[in-house]
């Protein structure tokens, strides 16, 4: 084998697949973004086979860790710049959203896995701040918290909770966007085939 062809292979098993979260596009009518300028902007930064789910700003694509790392904010502020749209992202490696999705505590007790959501986190939170969520914050609606993740039952639906993004970014110091449980599965699924 070249020197040449043993660089390429290298960097071929480098390379991971992740799942961009894009938060607050296309939602009512507001920071509309179409999904084939979202898949140039990832190719623009540097990933390859970019693929999009639905049209809530979900991006399955491979790169190595340290341009995965970047992506938040290299993709964020090509947005800003291109479209006049802030949109926080947050990144979850493949193996990340299979952890996600194992330890739902929901479905082992047997909830319906339509009123399930996960907000995902950019950061971890600290301690002392998941510490002091208000359980009660939103009767009827629980949650638990994971990493950097927060599992939602929310039986009442998702428009009616108080279980917000803007309550857990408030609450814990970091961005968080939610999807449904369903949404969650596809993600895992396209991921998976991905790599």
């Amino acid at each position: 084998m070249s020197p040449g062809n043993s660089a390429r292979s290298l960097a071929s098993s480098s390379t991971g697949t992740y799942i961009a979260l894009l938060r607050g596009i296309n939602v009512g009518g507001r920071n509309k973004i179409a999904m084939a300028d979202l898949s140039t902007m990832f190719i623009d930064a540097g990933c390859s086979a970019v693929r999009t789910y639905i049209q809530s700003g979900n991006v399955v694509f491979a790169a190595d860790p340290r341009l995965a790392a970047r992506i938040p904010d290299t993709v964020s502020a090509m947005i800003a710049e291109r479209l006049g749209i802030r949109s926080p992202i947050v990144l979850r490696g493949r193996a990340e959203l299979v952890e996600v999705v194992k330890h739902n505590p929901f479905l082992k007790t047997g909830a319906d896995p339509a009123a399930l959501h996960v907000a995902f986190l950019a950061e971890a939170p600290v301690r002392g701040r998941l510490a002091a969520l208000d359980p009660d914050r939103s009767p009827g609606d629980s949650f638990a918290a994971r990493g950097k993740d927060i599992y939602l039952h929310l039986p009442n639906g998702v428009a009616r909770t108080k279980l917000s993004n803007a309550y857990f970014d408030a609450a814990l110091g970091t961005t968080s966007t939610m999807r449904n449980w369903r949404t969650v599965l596809k993600l895992q699924e396209m991921a998976a085939e991905s790599s």
